[in-house]
């Protein structure tokens, strides 16, 4: 088993391997104040997943959760009262620009809806923060390129919430698939296995007395409200969310394009559909993505909303083939084969997990975390920069470009760009609300 001495030595020393190393962004100021001060945080979106950035940035060293913003007055009212909190008092807002606003905020931690990550994200940038966001980085590939943009001119950190990277195990099977343990990879299946349940036909309601439903839908074009959408449904439609592949599929998908070395395919092809119920939902509720890279690698993407059979008795991960051996690997761990299917090593952190639900906290959200801050305040390399996790999302996005259009797309492998396909390309971008385009 990997100790956390190990643990240690091989993040400083090694990282994510010299492949992903060379993309990393340089010359990023080192926090301003002394390393022994607080980061001061203001997290956003309160009704999951953010609910586990309060409880981290409220207990790792070294930091302080002074604003807590939703734009729902109920969801804001019962974080308050969280254990999580650890007793503190942080200032309740509906309105994130507040937080903006605040000189003495460092860090915005982003974990709302995904038509606000980048919009959001990039506004905190402006306003000199420092930004922990989840996954999708961005609503569509446009969103993508300009955060990453963003990053660049503003100078700040960018994490993003890729936090398998942080994994102790994954580290260490990547590292082991760089030396050579299972020869030349060529191919990842990469998988998420889910029984969801329908979302049924939405019926047009009155907006309930604690929500701001104009500020929730912010960049998005207006709608009127309707009873099947918030707080979570809204993932499965186009205005606002990205779908299975880019809910889940990022997570996958991220740890496969750097099992292979590769940045942006040559092609993408999607099948999937609809199977399961009639009801609203605008994505496929099972998807087979396949992803072509140059010299012959692969990536293949398995996603199954509304049915949990497991592979290789996991309801997500990688299955990691190369030409002498394999590496089956979790968020669990990794368990390594030769070519004949005989256990050549294996390194499980926990058994009996489902995989499934992100809204929990973990081992490896709290190490990402931790290395954020570290970024920050002593000049520590993220595992996770904007400008190498937006590819994996940037591969999701056109996983959806291809089952939209239901045919085979054609990338420049250099620049991740859609190649002659003007079809394709009314997915590149979106329409939004007056005012709220995001730029630089």
């Amino acid at each position: 088993m990997t100790t956390r001495r190990d643990f240690i030595k091989q993040t400083s020393a090694a990282g994510l391997g010299a492949a992903a190393m060379s993309r990393l962004p340089i010359g990023i100021p080192r926090f301003a104040g002394s390393p022994n001060e607080k980061v001061v945080v203001a997290v956003i979106g309160l009704n999951g997943r953010g609910m586990v950035h309060v409880q981290n940035f409220s207990q790792l060293a070294n930091s302080e959760v002074a604003y807590l913003c939703d734009v729902d007055s109920a969801v804001l009212a019962k974080a308050a009262s969280s254990p999580a909190l650890g007793g503190r008092t942080p200032r309740l807002i509906g309105d994130f620009r507040r937080a903006l606003d605040d000189k003495d905020v460092d860090v915005i931690s982003i974990a709302a809806p995904d038509h606000w990550h980048a919009p959001m994200a990039i506004l905190a940038l402006k306003a000199g923060k420092h930004v922990y966001v989840e996954k999708p980085c961005g609503h569509n590939p446009h969103e993508g390129e300009l955060l990453v943009a963003a990053q660049r001119k503003y100078g700040k950190h960018v994490q993003q919430g890729s936090q398998q990277r942080s994994s102790p195990t994954t580290i260490e099977a990547l590292q082991m698939i760089r030396e050579g343990a299972i020869g030349k990879p060529y191919m990842v299946r990469s998988w998420y296995a889910n029984t969801r349940s329908g979302i049924g036909h939405g019926k047009p309601v009155p907006v309930p007395a604690t929500l701001d439903y104009e500020l929730w839908q912010g960049p998005a074009e207006r709608t009127p409200y309707r009873d099947n959408v918030i707080h979570y449904n809204w993932h499965w439609f186009r205005r606002w969310g990205t779908g299975e592949i880019c809910n889940n599929g990022t997570h996958e998908i991220d740890i496969a394009r750097l099992a292979l070395g590769v940045d942006f395919p040559t092609s993408v092809t999607s099948s999937g559909g609809r199977y399961h119920f009639d009801d609203d939902w605008e994505f496929p509720d099972t998807q087979e993505v396949t992803f072509e890279f140059d010299g012959g690698r692969r990536i293949v993407w398995q996603g199954q909303s509304c049915n949990g059979l497991r592979l290789f008795e996991r309801g997500r991960g990688n299955a990691i083939y190369g030409t002498d051996g394999s590496i089956v690997l979790d968020r669990d761990g990794y368990v390594q084969y030769d070519v004949k299917e005989k256990l050549v090593k294996q390194n499980m952190e926990a058994k009996g997990g489902t995989g499934v639900d992100l809204t929990g906290d973990d081992g490896a959200t709290a190490s990402h975390m931790r290395n954020f801050l570290g970024a920050i305040r002593t000049g520590e390399t993220l595992r996770a920069p904007i400008a190498d996790g937006a590819k994996s999302v940037h591969l999701c996005h056109l996983g959806n470009i291809a089952q939209y259009t239901r045919r085979q797309l054609r990338i420049n492998p250099a620049t991740g760009a859609l190649v002659e396909d003007p079809d394709a390309s009314k997915y590149w971008s979106r329409t939004y609300a007056k005012g709220w385009a995001p730029s630089l």
